[in-house]
């Protein structure tokens, strides 16, 4: 069976707002508000530069697939990640054109949030992130908050046009690598700083629950308990080191790791695509998925986000907002 994408859902922005209770964002607004960002940048290119760059964006990471029921962030999230694909063989293989593209993403991101009460400054960009293509790395665009509504936000620019929920599959392959780092079951338990620790198992917490769909049974029962157990830890908001500690090692010694990569390894070896060796992959395979794993995970990516257009839907009716 061929999976057919071409039903790929369209986003609204419905009443409301990006922080409608203090600081917890709205996960289903901050991944529209990337989406519109990709379509208004795009849209400026054209207008500006009569440079034609088809852009599809959205949210980085995995906090929503466990956010309340219209979207609300269960947890503080300060750290805004967005996911952006940019086509390949276009006129951004011009740097003038490029160029051009990042000072209107910078100043586009920058008056978008303005209007949340995020004050974006420093904007800085061109950093390759580890484990992406050789030949086209993915690059970062980051500028941080002064207004202390969050830290920083950090758009991932992927080359090969992909719809989102393709381009968040597909980095789930680097996503692992960086995991491994830190969870190689073959070396000791690295000594690093709390902070990092915590951030690596919020990454695990993403995989899981992003790749669930495509895991074996026998593995989700292996790690479902952990899972829990991190996730309640994380929801109470574990502070101490030693919270951090005992956690990071529970997740190294249960080679959840392992299980991740499984998951991909098979969908992709069948196509004689080596997860192990993302950076060496043609340039064409960026963001490539195969089949297999989009009838199992596009579903699955979808469903938060019909669940919290239904329940916001429900509590402000149909109307379209204007903002």
């Amino acid at each position: 069976m061929i999976y057919n994408l071409s039903d790929n859902m369209q986003y609204k922005i419905l009443p409301g707002n990006l922080y409608p209770e203090g600081n917890r964002i709205n996960l289903y607004y901050l991944h529209n508000l990337f989406k519109i960002i990709g379509e208004s940048v795009s849209l400026q290119m054209k207008q500006q530069h009569k440079v034609s760059v088809p852009i599809t964006s959205g949210m980085w990471g995995g906090t929503y697939m466990v956010a309340l029921d219209d979207g609300q962030a269960k947890t503080n999230v300060v750290r805004l990640y967005s996911i952006v694909n940019l086509p390949q063989n276009s006129p951004l293989d011009r740097i003038e054109n490029f160029e051009c593209l990042m000072e209107i993403y910078q100043q586009t991101v920058c008056t978008t949030f303005k209007r949340y009460g995020l004050n974006l400054v420093d904007p800085r960009w061109g950093e390759s992130i580890p484990y992406s293509n050789n030949e086209r790395p993915t690059t970062a665009l980051q500028m941080w908050d002064t207004a202390g509504k969050a830290k920083f936000v950090r758009a991932f620019f992927v080359w090969n046009e992909a719809t989102w929920e393709e381009s968040i599959i597909y980095d789930m392959i680097r996503n692992i690598k960086v995991l491994k780092e830190l969870l190689n079951i073959n070396a000791r338990p690295a000594k690093k700083e709390s902070s990092e620790l915590k951030f690596l198992l919020q990454d695990v917490l993403i995989t899981y629950y992003t790749l669930h769909s495509a895991l074996t049974p026998d593995f989700i029962e292996h790690a479902e308990p952990i899972i829990k157990e991190l996730f309640e830890q994380f929801v109470k908001g574990m502070r101490s080191e030693e919270e951090i500690e005992e956690q990071y090692h529970k997740v190294y010694s249960s080679a959840l790791v392992y299980g991740f990569e499984e998951a991909l390894k098979i969908p992709y070896g069948k196509e004689n695509l080596d997860v192990g060796h993302v950076e060496d992959w043609p340039v064409e395979k960026i963001n490539y998925v195969p089949n297999e794993l989009k009838e199992k995970l596009v579903p699955a990516l979808q469903a938060p986000w019909k669940k919290f257009h239904a329940n916001l839907e429900k509590k402000y009716g149909t109307e379209v907002a204007n903002r």
